[in-house]
């Protein structure tokens, strides 16, 4: 009954959106409220899980988005992004546009969270569309799915890694069975799905999609893309020490707590202050002018994204996505589609992949006692159904829709389809390589 209940409240959240035209984020606080008294949680702890799930999301997003919002904003109002996308179009040309975003994405996402390398890498979409009159949904879809990929299949992003220690797993041999299995899943749901976008209008933003300038006012090559990618590289570098030093080790901390994502893009954005700002003569108060735009344009989304919080923490705490593992675990299939079957299923009821993946986890863990399936590769499948069919309570949905401007149709039959050709096509790549290995 309780699948029952997740239903209605989801039909509510598209109804209110869709048919009564309500602002997303209050249709998500009501569509909270029906699922929590539906699925029996007490109405005096009702309130408290909504805010618990806004709390939660935004405490691990706000600085991430806003500090990207203005990096991003920075590196198009300086002319950084017209100066990247111009290397990068001499490198591939106008028609492998696609090839060149899917490239980027991969690069960058692999050191990179996802929600960073979001924020920091649409204004060059943006950028590569309005200076090239193409369509930002065909030129943007090719590196989201890179992002997303990279997110959900290859440590070190939290889940796959969890998953990892979880079930016992050796992470550089999960990394190199990811790049096998990452590589075709992105070009099928990258440059191959993208081909059918072109018709899909999107009206991106008008922060990030700064005027053409001439070739003397931009900066440098290696000023524009030291400064935009200088959360990668600075990203890297912490990972790479954080492996080699050992945790007693003094500097231990500071790297951790500079390798926070968050520390990672306000230092970022101090950097790009001086580098893309103050060196290229603009002044302080125009620079903070910028930044104020910045955040203004991205408020809706931080609330959008939090409405997607506060459901995913009422489905959470009324334990249906326990419901729905526990109803799947007797099926008698192989167990890399059974751990793909109910990750793919709790991530299209509650929206969080990470939620889906570590819930399965704990499931399918004892199969990996008993030797029954390949443990990184059990890593690999998980992931994949971990980004099923991302809907209304997916926050990464919405910051899709509203970076593009895009309706709700056309949302879905972008971002919600390539999530969902990743997930397919990442679990036949997993049942291949399990063949051979």
């Amino acid at each position: 009954m309780s699948f029952v209940f997740l239903l209605i409240s989801i039909a509510v959240l598209i109804l209110l959106i869709t048919w009564l035209k309500i602002n997303p984020f209050i249709a998500f606080l009501i569509s909270s409220i029906v699922a929590g008294i539906l699925l029996g949680i007490p109405l005096e702890l009702l309130a408290g899980s909504i805010q618990k799930g806004i709390g939660s999301l935004l405490g691990d997003l706000v600085i991430i988005i806003v500090m990207g919002a203005m990096l991003g904003k920075l590196v198009a109002e300086s002319g950084a992004a017209q100066r990247i996308s111009d290397v990068l179009m001499g490198i591939f040309g106008i028609k492998n546009v696609t090839w060149a975003m899917m490239l980027t994405g991969l690069v960058v996402g692999i050191p990179l969270f996802y929600n960073v390398g979001f924020v920091l890498l649409v204004p060059l979409v943006f950028t590569v569309s309005y200076q090239y009159k193409l369509p930002a949904v065909y030129v943007g879809i090719p590196l989201l799915a890179a992002l997303s990929v990279t997110h959900g299949f290859l440590p070190p992003h939290p889940s796959p890694a969890a998953l990892v220690a979880q079930f016992g797993a050796n992470m550089g041999l999960t990394l190199v069975y990811g790049l096998f299995i990452a590589v075709p899943t992105i070009i099928i749901a990258g440059p191959f799905f993208a081909k059918f976008l072109k018709k899909i209008e999107a009206k991106p933003l008008a922060t990030f999609q700064a005027k053409p300038k001439a070739e003397s006012e931009l900066p440098g090559t290696f000023n524009s893309f030291f400064s935009a990618l200088f959360p990668v590289f600075l990203l890297i570098g912490t990972t790479i020490l954080s492996l080699q030093l050992s945790e007693g080790h003094a500097l231990f901390p500071l790297i951790k707590f500079i390798g926070d994502p968050g520390m990672v893009m306000l230092i970022s954005i101090l950097l790009a202050t001086y580098t893309l700002g103050i060196r290229m003569k603009f002044k302080t108060e125009a620079l903070m002018d910028i930044y104020v735009v910045a955040t203004k344009d991205i408020a809706m989304i931080l609330l959008i994204i939090a409405g997607a919080g506060a459901l995913k923490e009422v489905l959470m705490a009324s334990g249906v996505s326990k419901e729905i593992a526990d109803a799947l675990q007797g099926w008698d299939v192989h167990p890399l589609i059974l751990a793909w079957t109910i990750t793919a299923i709790i991530r299209v009821a509650v929206g969080s992949a990470t939620v889906a993946g570590l819930t399965t986890a704990g499931i399918i863990a004892p199969m990996v006692g008993m030797g029954h399936v390949d443990p990184n590769l059990l890593v690999l499948s998980i992931g994949a159904g971990s980004l099923m069919f991302s809907h209304f309570n997916d926050g990464g949905f919405w910051l899709y829709k509203e970076y593009f401007n895009l309706s709700v149709k056309d949302t879905i039959l972008s971002w919600s389809l390539m999530e969902t050709i990743v997930a397919v096509v990442g679990l036949l790549g997993v049942l291949v390589l399990d063949i051979f290995i």
